[in-house]
């Protein structure tokens, strides 16, 4: 049943442009301050960077959890490894920058940003620690039990040492290139997070020994089978690997004929890899950015992995030719990097993963339709349709939304934001197929989104010679927004159809994110989602919205809106509560409206996946605040806001994250839903979510995080992703649909 959509109140739907930064004007009534007694110095926020830390620890802990599958525990290995190379690829080097050009300034929780820096260096040190022990101490061993291994040179017999000598000869030795250390060779430049063997060799006429660099090349899999793929991905037979560096070490001698090879140690840099690109100076955006990925390269380090065995002087060496300090060295045991992991986190073994999950139809796709694929047009036509992917499938929902505009004769002009996407993604590939049947066809590439700017520069120059409009957005803003609006004729008028989302148009990530998404055909919905591309492609900063609130303008400043009416409810007595799921949450202004909200008796509850900035359970301050980490099977990415509006609740999703970046340098969207079931859904499952019987991470007033995943009696808490996919299965079969 669709019902009336829910208005929002009259001033968030005209926001003049005059006050895109009224939010940051301190509001109105005071906050007390934490008492020195209570620990906290009169801070009321979390530091941001050791949130973010606290969250990577959050991974490290599903990585240690024997009873989790135990390749997913490998893959959560992989994944640690990974976020905290961003981490100092980012965040750190950030800071790090900041301080050097004496732009740093205290943290909004007053720390010194030298002290700042030097606490995150000290977790960093014992998280790599920590994980380094996880993989040696537990899951190592346990994969030996299932008969996988990363194995040494010494262990294999000699016809095994034979068959990978040869494999290295033809497949590997020509790649490499050893670059001598000397007063004729100077000391070569070392890629970001590539892994190297410093290499000490002596001649042995002379008796001079030497230095040289050996980078492992990362286009060959730093995993090599020794028992070949079938015996990989079989649960009956062993699985044995030897890593690419070791075989790379006990050939050598190949490498430096002539020379005697006194020792070897590996070692790793993390660079500053993040961009800045000046917008008002770039007269193409495409060759402004691709000259600032060139530059990205040759970064200054920011950290330094060796073994732990390294000899004292290579590691001097290292660390005065790399200008890298004494805290940013990580002495770990070997293997370094364990991003390398996911090789075996990726083996074919069903007993060590999680059941096999395919994400099902949506009923309302399905309705009435007899047709192999349904008709989404006449599904949307009859109502809107709330999606929840992973459990929701996208390719059956969103991309046969956009591959059936593209190849349908009605269908007059699409338009498609794009931040991230697949390699060979489906929506690109309609978007050049509608483009090519003569349909206008408008994508906005984003091609500032980190790490993935090369990719999209790709797809954006091969859109352009498809025919496709292809635009960049914003001078000065990132385009996050999750949209895509198909004009489509109807006999004598022309109907639009939308997708608004929490997630990106990635296929392959579709199916282990957990995002929420709308399918509708409202007007106002529509005519909102046109104006909001109007201003993207061309000049509409005028631009006023009935169901979405857009940032720069107006999601703050509408989230706030509704967080004081919650606050105007809760004193006149009638039903006042606040729901946030987002990935962080760190923005000063929404967190002190919810701290007003708590003091004036409103109840909120906050899900949030990594770095929240807000303390929780403080006296006087937040004891109505409850702040909750959901971490698992799926990453949990989905942007719910929702307010109780005294009985008559409002529910937003969209693409917004609580964080500075999001609401004043992004162009972000957060749709109002307006169908009573789809409201009431969410808001059970959101109260599933913050459930004490659910497992789950419960964040304490002094920033540390407990994990609660089982009952006093030692028996699980429920899994909401589990829950999920068993209801959304069962609703399938019984009519229903979520």
């Amino acid at each position: 049943m669709t019902t009336t959509p829910k208005q929002p109140p009259a001033q968030l739907r005209d926001v003049p442009s005059s006050k895109v930064n009224e939010d940051r004007i301190e509001p109105a009534g005071s906050l007390p301050d934490l008492h020195p007694e209570g620990g906290f110095e009169n801070e009321r926020f979390l530091d941001r960077e050791l949130s973010w830390l606290h969250f990577n620890a959050r991974v490290l802990e599903l990585a240690e959890d024997p009873d989790l599958p135990l390749l997913e525990r490998v893959n959560f290995l992989s994944i640690f490894a990974s976020n905290l190379d961003e981490f100092f690829m980012v965040r750190v080097a950030g800071l790090k920058r900041r301080i050097a050009t004496g732009l740093a300034v205290p943290a909004a929780n007053g720390m010194n940003p030298i002290d700042q820096l030097e606490l995150l260096l000290t977790s960093a040190h014992e998280l790599q620690t920590r994980h380094a022990k996880v993989y040696s101490d537990s899951v190592a061993p346990d994969l030996a039990s299932h008969g996988i291994r990363i194995t040494g040179w010494d262990d294999l017999s000699a016809a095994e040492q034979k068959t990978l000598s040869e494999w290295f000869v033809a497949q590997v030795f020509p790649v490499l290139t050893p670059l001598a250390v000397d007063p004729a060779h100077p000391f070569p430049y070392i890629s970001g997070l590539s892994l190297n063997l410093a290499v000490v060799v002596r001649n042995p006429l002379t008796g001079k020994e030497l230095f040289a660099r050996l980078k492992v090349p990362d286009t060959i899999s730093r995993l090599i089978s020794i028992d070949g793929p079938r015996a990989a991905h079989s649960s009956h037979r062993s699985a044995r690997f030897i890593a690419l560096e070791d075989l790379i070490a006990v050939h050598l001698e190949l490498l430096f004929p002539g020379m005697e090879i006194v020792e070897h140690h590996f070692f790793r840099v993390t660079r500053n890899e993040d961009l800045e690109v000046e917008e008002d100076d770039a007269e193409n955006l495409l060759q402004a950015l691709e000259k600032e990925l060139l530059r990205r390269r040759f970064g200054p380090p920011v950290r330094l992995e060796v073994v732990d065995d390294i000899n004292p002087q290579i590691m001097d060496l290292l660390t005065r030719e790399l200008g890298v300090e004494e805290d940013e060295v990580f002495k770990l045991p070997a293997p370094l990097d364990l991003r390398g992991m996911g090789v075996i986190a990726g083996l074919d073994r069903t007993e060590l993963h999680y059941p096999k999950h395919v994400g099902h139809t949506s009923r309302f796709l399905n309705e009435s339709e007899t047709a192999k694929a349904a008709n989404v047009f006449a599904a949307v036509r009859r109502r809107d349709i709330l999606l929840h992917h992973p459990y929701d499938s996208f390719s059956t929902s969103v991309q046969a939304f956009l591959e059936q505009a593209a190849a349908d004769p009605k269908v007059m002009a699409i338009k498609q934001t794009l931040y991230r996407t697949s390699g060979d993604s489906p929506i690109v590939d309609a978007l050049i197929d509608a483009a090519e049947a003569g349909k206008q066809v408008l994508a906005l590439v984003e091609i500032k989104a980190r790490f993935d700017e090369q990719a999209n520069i790709t797809w954006a120059r091969k859109l352009e010679q498809a025919g496709v409009h292809v635009v960049y957005g914003i001078v000065g803003l990132k385009t996050h927004s999750k949209l895509s609006l198909v004009v489509r004729r109807e006999g004598d008028k022309l109907r639009r159809y939308c997708h608004i989302g929490t997630g990106n148009y990635h296929p392959r990530t579709a199916r282990y994110y957990e995002d929420f998404g709308l399918l509708t055909s409202d007007d106002e919905v529509g005519e909102d989602v046109s104006k909001l591309f109007n201003q993207l492609s061309g000049y509409a900063p005028r631009s006023t919205y009935n169901r979405l609130l857009v940032a720069p303008r107006s999601v703050r400043t509408g989230l706030l809106a509704h967080i004081e009416q919650e606050i105007r409810n809760a004193q006149a007595g009638v039903d006042a509560k606040v729901v946030i799921k987002v990935n962080s949450i760190v923005d000063e202004a929404i967190i002190d409206a919810l701290y007003r909200a708590s003091q004036a008796g409103v109840k909120v509850d906050v899900i949030v996946r990594g770095i929240c900035a807000l303390r929780p359970g403080v006296p006087g301050l937040s004891e109505n605040i409850q702040v909750r980490s959901i971490l698992g099977r799926f990453l949990e990415h989905s942007r719910v806001f929702i307010f109780a509006n005294a009985g008559d609740p409002l529910v937003y999703i969209g693409s917004a994250d609580m964080m500075h970046r999001n609401l004043d340098r992004r162009v972000e969207a957060l749709v109002s839903l307006s169908n009573e079931e789809d409201i009431a859904d969410v808001i059970s499952l959101m109260d599933r979510y913050v459930d004490d019987g659910t497992a789950s991470w419960h964040l304490n007033a002094d920033g540390q995080w407990d994990r609660h995943y089982k009952d006093e009696e030692g028996n699980p808490l429920s899994d909401v992703q589990f829950w999920l996919i068993q209801d959304h299965f069962q609703r399938r079969n019984s009519g229903r649909n979520s």
